[in-house]
Formats: structure tokens, C-alpha cells, sequence
């Protein structure tokens, strides 16, 4: 009975639900807003795309939150980015407490695709990467904020957007969010990276360090397949986007745009879908063939162990590379000329499989609760709320306080994983062992 009633999913997905219902009983304060409070709803909706790190938003960040609710906001960015259990974690470790198995599994479980060695250098490196990349990308923006606002505004912005962006949540104290630093290189530069990284996952930005320290060292330090699979995805998942979304909307939305701000943009809004959230075009004004590449892009998301939601880059290489076996009348899929096991191809398909029901059913009660939108608009939203994306066609303010409350739990199942969540509430153990006679169907 104890170990059912703290296994490490339920810990997970229940540690989110206090984060986000404590997170916006605070916002709802009236501290929190420069006038007025917060009507329940928003002030539960705003909480949630926070510690699910979304971007989502029915009132504007910068306009209706004072300094103290953006200050919440932003640490609830952070504690959804990181994960409330490494949190915790850490707060123990710095006292001296001990960590129970139970921790040790499910923050291992989140950032590592095999047992730690050292626990410890574990969480020290989660936190350590963290600060040094989030700080480089904060005294980069102020490079550039530092030119157009005050030092103390300055560095308000630059923590702000460093934070959001490496946490892949999307918020943004702009009303257009980028969109006025499209041509800004350093700017767009700075954000894609941050977002890169923290959609990277800790333990492929521990192997990567660990080879550039073995290059300096001219010691040969390889990369797990896990690491192989995320970099070959994600670069895969960036340059032919890239390529599509320049050839699409070079007349389109780009039309007058010069050559810089082309390939600023069309990278900006390629990099952006995998999680992040800003943007820096108006994405109402897309072509539908691009809405749709962004929305394939929402669907696959960062990589795990990271920030970002959505069904993994891993998740979907293990499928492709399943697909290419069974292409080549193979029985066993592999990649970088290692052989997959079944047990992860099959987790990989039932985790594309319920994450394509969670977006059907979430469409649908959106459409339902809100007859006025169209199948588009309702699986772009409902699509970026699964994928932690935060873009939005502009109907998110709009929505009615049902429809809000379907994006807050399609989040919700984005952010830990319909696995995660299965694992959590679902039957422990089968009921009975036994098995019935196989027959064959037709597929």
C-alpha cells in the first residue's frame, strides 16, 4: 500500500497540481496585477501555462502584472522547467537531509535515460548548466535592451526572456512578444540558442560538455545513442523546416523582408514551434502549408529530460527507425548501428498514439465548447497547450472560461506525458495473471 501510494509518477503529477494551484492562488492576489484581481479562471490559466511552461496567455504579461505577479510568473517558469522534485531535491541536499529512493527515481527517471551514478553530480549539474546558460543568454539581451531601456528595465527584460526562453515557456513582457526584434541578429540568435539548449535535454548538454572538455583534453569522449538520436533529430527537425518555411513564405509573409531578416525569421519560426513559444511574425497570417509544418513541429516538441514538452525527438526517431526496419523486412529497428530494443519501440508508438488522442479530444471539446472556431484554429491551440508551445493564431484570449479550462489540462498532460499520467493513476499491477488464447486480426 505505501509503495503504491508514493510511486514516483503520482509524486510527479501531483507535485504539478500544487505547484500550479498554489502558483495561482498567488497570482490571484490583488498584488499581483496593477488593478483589479484576477478573475479564478485566468489567474488558474496563467499558473498553469507557467509551470507548464506553455506561454499561453489570455491577458497580456506586461500590461496587466505587476512586478511582484511577473516576479511569481517567472519563478513558476522556472520551477515548471526544472521540475518541482529537482527542486525539492536540491533544497535537501543543501540541508544536509537525506534523499529517499523514491526522489532518486523520479528525478532520475526526468533527466537521465539510465541511473546516475552520482546523484548528486546529477542535480549540481542540472542546476549548474542551468544558471551558467541562462545567465550568458541574460547578459546577452542586455547587450541589446541596455539600447533602448534603462539599465534597472534593461536587466529586468533580459532575466525575464533568458529564463523564458531556455525554459521553453514563451512568455513574454513585449504585447507583439519579438516581433519588433525580427532583424535584431543578436537578439534572434541569443533567443534560438537559448531555446535549443534547454529543449537539448540535461543529459545530452552533460555529454556535449564532457566531449568539448575531452577535445581540450585531447581525450576521445563518445556520445550515448540517446545523445546521437536528439542532436540527429533536432538537426534534421530545424534544416528542412528551415528550407520549407523560406521556399513558403519568401512571398508571403516575408514579401519585403530583406535577405537578414528572411533567414532571421524563417529560423526564428522554425526553432520556435519545438516548445518555446514566441515568435516574431504574425502567425494568423501563415500559409496553411506552413501552419501545418509548425503544427507537425508543436506535435514532436523538445527532447526528454528537458524543458520543453510535446512527444520527444527520441520518441519519434525510435519510430521512424522501426518504420525504416520494417521498410527493409527487418524484424528489429536500430540506428547509429545499434539495435533497439522492443520494450522502447513499443512505448515510443503508445506514447505518439495517446498523444494523438489527448490533441483529437482536446480539439474536439474545444470545438465543442466554442462553436465558433474553426478545426484549424482549435487543432493549432490545442496542438501548442499538448506541445508546451505557447503560439496561438490570437484566439486564446477569446476563449470562453470552458475552453480555457480544456487548454489548462491539455497542458497539463503535455507537460508531465500521457505515460507519466497513465503510470500515475492508471492499474499498478494487472488484475489476475493470466492470458487468453491468441487469435489472429486483420490490419
Amino acid at each position: 500500500m505505501h509503495s503504491n501510494k508514493f510511486q514516483p509518477a503520482r509524486v510527479l503529477a501531483v507535485s504539478f497540481i500544487a505547484a500550479i494551484l498554489l502558483g495561482s492562488f498567488l497570482l490571484w492576489l490583488p498584488f499581483s496585477t496593477i488593478s483589479g484581481r484576477l478573475s479564478p479562471v485566468d489567474a488558474l490559466f496563467t499558473a498553469a501555462s507557467a509551470v507548464c511552461v506553455t506561454g499561453l496567455t489570455v491577458l497580456d504579461t506586461g500590461s496587466v502584472f505587476s512586478p511582484a505577479g511577473q516576479a511569481i510568473i517567472l519563478a513558476l517558469i522556472q520551477l515548471g522547467g526544472l521540475g518541482i522534485m529537482t527542486f525539492s531535491t536540491l533544497i535537501l541536499l543543501v540541508a544536509g537531509r537525506k534523499i529517499s529512493i523514491t526522489d532518486r527515481i523520479a528525478v532520475q527517471g526526468g533527466f537521465a535515460p539510465a541511473a546516475a551514478k552520482d546523484f548528486r553530480s546529477l542535480i549540481k549539474a542540472i542546476f549548474l548548466y542551468t544558471m551558467a546558460i541562462e545567465l550568458a543568454g541574460s547578459i546577452l539581451l542586455y547587450l541589446r535592451f541596455s539600447k533602448t531601456f534603462s539599465s534597472g528595465r534593461a536587466a529586468v527584460l533580459s532575466v525575464f526572456h533568458s529564463i523564458s526562453a531556455f525554459c521553453n515557456a514563451g512568455f513574454c513582457l513585449f504585447p507583439d512578444s519579438l516581433a519588433s526584434y525580427r532583424q535584431d541578429a543578436l537578439l534572434n540568435t541569443t533567443v534560438i540558442l537559448l531555446i535549443i539548449f534547454g529543449g537539448f535535454g540535461f543529459f545530452v548538454l552533460r555529454e556535449l560538455v564532457g566531449v568539448v572538455i575531452g577535445l581540450a583534453k585531447h581525450r576521445k569522449r563518445l556520445l550515448s545513442l540517446h545523445s546521437k538520436v536528439v542532436l540527429f533529430t533536432s538537426l534534421f527537425l530545424t534544416a528542412f523546416p528551415f528550407v520549407f518555411f523560406l521556399l513558403m513564405e519568401g512571398s508571403r509573409t516575408l514579401r519585403g523582408f530583406s535577405l537578414k531578416e528572411k533567414i532571421l525569421a524563417s529560423l526564428f519560426q522554425v526553432v520556435t514551434p519545438r516548445t518555446a513559444g514566441f515568435n516574431t511574425l504574425d502567425m494568423s497570417a501563415l500559409g496553411p502549408a506552413t501552419v501545418f509544418l509548425l503544427m507537425f513541429l508543436m506535435f514532436i516538441g523538445a527532447s526528454p529530460g528537458s524543458t520543453g514538452g510535446g512527444v520527444k525527438t527520441s520518441t519519434i526517431g525510435v519510430v521512424f527507425a522501426f518504420l525504416r526496419a520494417k521498410i527493409r523486412a527487418r524484424n528489429t529497428a536500430g540506428i547509429f548501428h545499434r539495435t533497439i530494443s522492443m520494450d522502447t519501440v513499443i512505448g515510443s508508438f503508445a506514447a505518439v498514439s495517446l498523444a494523438l488522442a489527448v490533441v483529437f479530444l482536446s480539439s474536439f471539446l474545444l470545438v465543442l465548447a466554442q462553436p465558433a472556431l474553426s478545426m484549424k484554429d482549435a487543432g493549432f491551440e490545442a496542438l501548442s497547450a499538448f506541445g508546451t508551445v505557447g503560439l496561438s493564431m490570437g484566439i486564446t484570449p477569446g476563449l470562453s472560461p470552458a475552453g480555457r479550462i480544456v487548454l489548462i489540462f491539455t497542458m497539463y498532460i503535455g507537460r508531465i506525458g500521457p505515460l507519466v499520467l497513465l503510470a500515475a493513476f492508471g492499474r499498478n499491477r494487472p488484475k489476475g495473471n493470466y492470458e487468453y488464447v491468441e487469435e489472429s486480426v486483420m490490419i
